[in-house]
């Protein structure tokens, strides 16, 4: 590439980022309206200012976390979902990280899905050990875990007796009938309809009596724990203008990088006019 087409990729570049850093910009701006909205309890207006500023900019964390809250409080956890995950890959600060994946455990909550929201708490606190709110949640998760699969052990257990009673009532009537068989030529026809009725009435009996043996087996335990109903921890507002402060720098870097190389640019034209 000789210089004078160096020179032209560089304004290239550096119009690109103009463009990108003024997007930013409005992304940032966009973002610190959809806390206003909050703060004014508009979440539709909140909910739209958030998208457009996600939209702007794709690296903005902020944005994919308060929109994600704001769905989760309208009761679209399931949407919720996917802008938290989009928070936590994106961020880089562990404060962010942290509540994101916290609120990702709650929405796994949601959808009793213990095990993906163990593992999604546990993930929280590997980011701040110290949030009691993620510690407690993460305690009940692995409780209702815990019952959960608790639950299936005996359901299981259940279905194979109820198997196992059937084929004894199977084995039984055949055994009975056999014995009717030997009886009958000993008995008269109404003795032997009368013991009929009565061996039927024992096993209408016995199959009553097996039945809430079975009921017995299958009643949940009591006092069991009521799930709670686990709200999204939300950034203050000074973290979010630290955060996007941080933004507002690291923009500020590229933009000195950006005129640094176009310097460089100039001095490559002089060299090439001397």
């Amino acid at each position: 590439m000789n210089r004078s087409n160096w020179f032209i990729v560089i304004l290239l570049a550096s119009l690109s980022n103009a463009f990108s850093q003024e997007l930013r910009k409005e992304s940032i701006k966009n973002t610190y309206e959809g806390v206003s909205f909050i703060d004014k309890n508009d979440p539709a207006q909140a909910e739209r200012a958030f998208r457009t500023a996600s939209a702007m900019d794709t690296l903005n964390a902020v944005s994919d976390y308060n929109l994600g809250n704001t769905l989760f409080k309208q009761g679209a956890a399931e949407e919720s979902f996917g802008h938290y995950k989009a928070a936590s890959v994106k961020s880089k600060d562990e404060s962010v990280e942290h509540q994101a994946f916290h609120n990702i455990g709650n929405v796994y909550m949601k959808r009793k899905e213990y095990q993906n929201a163990v593992q999604a708490y546990k993930e929280a606190l590997k980011r701040n050990p110290d949030d009691d709110e993620t510690r407690y949640n993460y305690a009940l998760a692995k409780k209702m875990l815990e019952d959960q699969q608790q639950n299936q052990d005996q359901n299981q257990d259940k279905d194979q007796q109820q198997d196992q009673d059937q084929q004894q009532d199977q084995q039984n009537e055949g055994e009975n009938g056999d014995n009717q068989e030997n009886q009958g030529d000993s008995k008269s026809k109404e003795d032997q309809s009368d013991e009929s009725g009565e061996n039927q009435k024992e096993k209408e009996e016995q199959k009553k009596g097996d039945g809430d043996q079975k009921e017995e087996r299958g009643r949940k335990p009591e006092n069991q724990p009521q799930q709670n109903n686990p709200q999204p921890q939300e950034l203050s507002k000074q973290q979010i203008e630290a955060l996007l402060q941080a933004l507002q720098n690291e923009e500020n870097k590229v933009q000195e990088k950006m005129n640094a190389q176009k310097i460089q640019g100039r001095k490559l034209k002089v060299e090439k006019d001397w």
